[in-house]
């Protein structure tokens, strides 16, 4: 069940928070949070996260040529979905695209969570051009429990 998109990411959640970027480790990090929240009887919230350096003066939310941010984290929500074989409005899951750096989005996301959970060496397809480590950064600095899963 996806949630609205611009959703702001200050808003906790409960349950485990997953970040999804498409990349083989955070679909296996998917697939891991799926079961544990399964054993745990809690729910499952996928986040996609993305900051770009373009400016508009149409407001946050640009486009280049046919690319769209909230589109391509949409897509990347449902391909992760699918490849989990859970359908769009399966209860036990939430998805959520949002704007910001990735790394602070998951650990405001996971804030009241009971788990967070990231794949290591993300840099997914869509946007690869994100610097550093986020697994390395919520791992240090989020609130709640992090399991860092390896493709």
């Amino acid at each position: 069940m996806a949630t609205p998109t611009g959703a702001p990411p200050e808003a906790p959640l409960g349950g485990i928070v997953v970040g999804v970027d498409g990349s083989p480790g955070s679909l296996a990090a998917f697939r891991w949070a799926l079961h544990e929240a399964s054993s745990r009887g809690l729910q499952v919230h996928a986040v996609t996260a993305w900051e770009f350096p373009l400016e508009s003066t149409f407001g946050a939310m640009v486009t280049v040529g046919d690319f769209h941010p909230v589109v391509a984290a949409e897509e990347i929500l449902a391909a992760a979905l699918a490849a989990a074989g859970i359908a769009a409005d399966d209860h036990r899951v939430t998805t959520t695209p949002v704007e910001g750096f990735p790394a602070e989005v998951l650990m405001q996301r996971a804030a009241g969570a009971e788990l967070l959970v990231v794949g290591s060496r993300g840099y997914g397809k869509v946007f690869g051009a994100l610097l550093g480590s986020v697994s390395q950064y919520v791992a240090a600095h989020a609130a709640c429990p992090v399991v860092v899963i390896k493709p």
